[in-house]
């Protein structure tokens, strides 16, 4: 794959499609502390991976509308939001998420009349997390669908997954979003839920957000899609999800 730029990129913030609002991105930002263990007998540092961590800042324009970026950046929540980055908006495209408190909204109004506002989000629990975007950015669906499927590029893995949805909009009875697998794309492998992989059943109460975490021993397919499901029906459904496939063995 050829170099690229960061232009189309998004950022969405616990079922809020923001990037529209946000003038750049100044860190996005993780991985282990660095525990200093050099004795005394080396001549350069030894170190030892330490806790997982992670962070997000960028700047955001005021924008006061209805859920914009000032409505949702400055109430400043005491609870966990979800920071995805999402470099470019294609299916498998790299994305980062960021469980996290948002610990800041710092305007700086400048002398040419200009208004921003400095944001920063710390990692609760489990650090940064580099993915793929099994949804093209934000997808919509308007009845049940079952969504392209995401090539990772290797055989199965055995280390279990991390998933990630943000819920956009939802009008209808119910919907369920799924992660499904297979070996060959469905060729022979029929496909299969990823054990566990399927997301808390949508009745309302959007825009939201959701984690979920496989056994840590788990196999993984090469090849992930989400798919929709629903029982009552449902005409609009906005979300997006991003899947984390352990190459290694990965402790929270």
């Amino acid at each position: 794959m050829s170099k690229q730029s960061g232009l189309g990129d998004d950022l969405m913030i616990s079922g809020y499609a923001l990037g529209c609002d946000i003038g750049s991105i100044g860190n996005v930002g993780g991985g282990p502390a660095a525990l200093d263990m050099t004795g005394i007998c080396k001549s350069a540092p030894e170190r030892k991976g330490g806790t997982r961590d992670g962070r997000c800042q960028f700047v955001a324009f005021f924008n006061p509308a209805t859920g914009r970026s000032h409505e949702r950046l400055s109430a400043l929540p005491r609870s966990d939001v979800l920071v995805t980055y999402h470099r470019g908006t294609t299916l498998g495209a790299p994305a980062a998420a960021l469980v996290a408190k948002q610990i800041s909204y710092d305007p700086t109004r400048g002398d040419d009349g200009s208004l921003t506002f400095a944001v920063e989000s710390q990692a609760n629990a489990y650090g940064l997390e580099w993915g793929r975007q099994l949804t093209a950015g934000v997808r919509t669906d308007s009845a049940a669908t079952n969504g392209s499927s995401v090539d990772f590029g290797t055989g199965s893995t055995a280390f279990g997954a991390q998933l990630y949805l943000h819920i956009v909009a939802f009008t209808g009875t119910d919907a369920t979003i799924t992660v499904q697998e297979s070996s060959d794309d469905g060729a022979v492998d029929t496909w299969s839920g990823v054990t566990g992989g399927a997301f808390t059943q949508i009745t309302g109460s959007t825009p939201g957000w959701e984690r979920i975490q496989t056994a840590r021993d788990q196999t993984v397919e090469r090849y992930l899609r989400v798919v929709t499901t629903t029982t009552g029906g449902f005409s609009d459904l906005q979300f997006a999800v991003i899947a984390v496939r352990n190459d290694v063995e990965v402790v929270f």
